[in-house]
């Protein structure tokens, strides 16, 4: 990525009031207290998080002069776990998943509370949808019943989510299958599932792949729907999937979503959360290239997580903006 428009600038680290100073060449006078690299971990290919997490390690290792490593998982639920455990230091995760692995809830944290991973930026939403093949006449949630839905890994937002929904909606004997997104692909091109349900920023790239190789038929949820969904699952929020966002969608289509955020594990350095959340929100035009869905990386965005402590660097970096973030929201 060029870095013609870099100035000089210089992040303030803490009390040891030590200077990290980027140059137009990514050089800097390191905080010791960085490790040499670092470990994000993303998802699957043919998400988002694959393609925005290559992004915003890239320009984030660039800017602050750190090599940060990606490591594919499988999505969020992983990521978390990863982070919790230290064997990674940064992931990405939706906040409905992320409330689970908090209290220790939901099959998949066998009751363990993760309580060392801690919020770094946010990201965008992620709403839930439904790709099918034109020739299958599936139109609808209702019509999934007894059906092959492709839900991408086990351990990610929707591998997680849509069983739930199918459950709250009442749609029955759906069976569930699990993959990477890209195969979800193949396997509904192919014959193999009748549908392709998933969760991730616009436009989601096996969803593009799609629309540009297959006669495509994209939906959403109704009110109803939506309404009882939220009522079994609060932590959902009404989403809207713009019309154009794939070839065939000549209408905006209603759902759900569930935010996204950064995160790192708590005794990543303080110094070193601040300078990747302040690289991530001072090139921001620099992340929108890398993925559209970063239009909503937006520091304003820090309301949508209301549960996750905050690491105190990401913390010292809104609040130096303006942005108050609750002393209980920080640890």
């Amino acid at each position: 990525m060029s870095t013609t428009s870099i100035t000089r600038r210089h992040l303030l680290a803490g009390a040891a009031g030590i200077a990290l100073a980027p140059t137009l060449a990514g050089a800097q006078t390191r905080d010791p207290s960085w490790p040499a690299n670092v470990t994000l971990g993303t998802a699957s290919v043919g998400g988002t998080y694959f393609v925005y997490g290559q992004a915003w390690a890239s320009l984030v290792g660039e800017k602050i002069g750190i090599q940060i490593n990606t490591q594919q998982t499988q999505g969020p639920n992983q990521n978390l776990l990863l982070v919790q455990g230290r064997q990674i230091e940064l992931g990405m995760t939706t906040m409905g998943v992320a409330l689970q692995a908090w209290n220790g809830q939901g099959d998949w944290t066998r009751g363990q509370q993760m309580r060392d991973v801690r919020a770094l930026f946010p990201m965008y939403d992620t709403p839930f949808h439904f790709a099918v093949l034109r020739r299958s006449g599936i139109t609808s949630v209702a019509q999934l019943a007894g059906k092959r839905v492709g839900v991408g890994p086990r351990a990610g937002t929707p591998g997680t989510y849509f069983p739930l929904m199918f459950q709250a909606l009442g749609v029955q004997n759906v069976t569930i299958r699990n993959g990477q997104a890209s195969d979800m692909v193949s396997q509904l091109s192919d014959g193999l599932i009748d549908c392709f349900a998933f969760a991730a920023g616009l436009p989601i790239p096996g969803y593009t792949e799609l629309a540009t190789s297959q006669d495509a038929v994209f939906f959403g949820f109704t009110d109803a729907e939506i309404a009882t969904m939220q009522r079994a699952m609060p932590e959902l929020s009404p989403a809207t999937i713009p019309a154009g966002t794939y070839r065939q969608m000549t209408t905006d289509h209603k759902t759900v979503g569930v935010f996204n955020f950064a995160i790192a594990h708590r005794t990543v350095p303080e110094t070193l959360a601040y300078a990747i959340v302040r690289a991530v929100h001072e090139n921001h035009e620099a992340m929108r290239r890398g993925h559209a869905a970063a239009v909503e990386t937006i520091p304003e965005n820090v309301t949508k997580n209301t549960f996750l402590p905050f690491h105190p660097g990401a913390a010292r970096y809104y609040r130096e903006k303006g942005i108050a973030i609750p002393a209980n929201l920080v640890g």
